[in-house]
């Protein structure tokens, strides 16, 4: 057992394998949506940003299982998460030509300076909601050895099936030796279709048992799991005070878990950000520096910590190491358009060691 706690395999086919739903983004850039002319397209998703992450980053074998619907939509996606090197496990649908089965969709714009990022979502009929157990041969997934199994969320409000085949997922994943992660990522628009906080707090409880390490900020595991408010008031949105004040509170009532980890941000404006990270494992507590982000495209920053993080954690580093390559990661996402990642990892390296943005020649 290591510094961390976990109990890491040492091999398997697959390093990472996430379950959740993938999704398109519309980006108008910093042009408001009703007065835009033209988007970017981004291909996202919470649960397969840390596996895109992982594999076009930090160089890992990483999977998705998830659902794909069969029409020009889908094979966008599809052909942008081959293009990050994630293997894809999907359960197909036909979409009928009119109203779906679809693949949501998010509309976006960036913001700027005194103007806030506006992000809204169509997840009408979606396929990833129909998503239930039974959908994926687990046996079969899992066979030749799987060292790391993730889900969110944001995929458990989907819908009432989702829940069930996440449990299912993370239970087979369990039997075959993975370490099992699950980022809170509470969206209240989310859960208040399916039930709101009430059923969130049911429903992520019954996932959790089942969870080694968990992401997730003060408001996340207030919502999310139920749990009163900090003793301690936080100074500023980077003082980890009440974070580490909830931490007895969240092993108490979930004492297998051995990682609590989040990032830190204050907003001084869309553009301009402080950013640190914060972590706490096996007993012991971890703080990233902070440092000041110059912010292009904040979407997917907190995908980007988790990733680095679970890369140190998978590659046996210190958790102190772990968590600076989380941060420095989640830095550097920020600073790309898109939701997944446009670093390698020796840009990653080089920030966690304290490295500058003179240029590189």
């Amino acid at each position: 057992m290591s510094t961390n706690g976990l109990n890491i395999r040492p091999d398997g086919a697959l390093d990472f394998l996430s379950i959740g739903a993938l999704v398109h983004r519309l980006d108008t850039g910093v042009v408001p949506f009703r007065k835009a002319t033209e988007c970017q397209i981004h291909v996202s998703g919470g649960e397969y940003n840390c596996a895109a992450n992982l594999a076009d980053c930090f160089g890992l074998k990483t999977g998705i299982a998830t659902a794909m619907v069969d029409y020009p939509v889908g094979e966008l996606i599809a052909d942008r998460v081959k293009s990050m090197g994630v293997k894809p496990f999907y359960k197909h649908f036909k979409h009928n030509g009119v109203n779906g089965p679809n693949m949501a969709t998010v509309y976006s714009d960036r913001g700027q300076g005194v103007r806030p990022p506006v992000v809204f979502y169509n997840r009408s009929n979606e396929a990833g909601g129909l998503l239930k157990p039974g959908d994926f041969d687990w046996s079969r997934i899992f066979a030749d050895g799987v060292r790391w199994f993730h889900s969110g969320g944001i995929f458990a409000a989907l819908s009432e099936t989702t829940p069930e085949i996440i449990i299912e997922g993370m239970q087979a994943a369990k039997a075959a030796g993975a370490v099992v992660s699950f980022d809170l990522n509470y969206r209240a628009k989310l859960w208040n279709i399916v039930g709101g906080q009430k059923r969130a707090v049911e429903v992520l409880g019954r996932i959790l048992q089942n969870v080694d390490v968990l992401v997730g900020n003060e408001e996340d595991l207030q919502m999310g799991l139920g749990i009163p408010g900090p003793e301690v008031a936080a100074k500023s949105k980077l003082d980890p005070s009440a974070f580490f004040g909830m931490i007895d509170q969240v092993v108490a009532k979930l004492p297998q878990i051995k990682v609590v980890a989040t990032t830190l941000r204050e907003v001084h404006s869309t553009n301009r950000h402080s950013w640190s990270a914060v972590a706490w494992m096996n007993g012991k507590t971890y703080i990233a520096p902070t440092t000041e982000l110059d912010v292009y495209d904040r979407v997917g920053g907190g995908d980007g910590f988790a990733s680095g993080l679970f890369y140190g954690l998978l590659s046996g580093m210190e958790p102190d190491e772990s968590v600076r390559l989380g941060w420095a990661h989640g830095a550097l996402l920020t600073t790309f358009p898109g939701d997944t990642t446009m670093a390698n990892l020796e840009q990653v390296r080089a920030f966690a060691a304290g490295g500058s943005a003179r240029i590189q020649r």
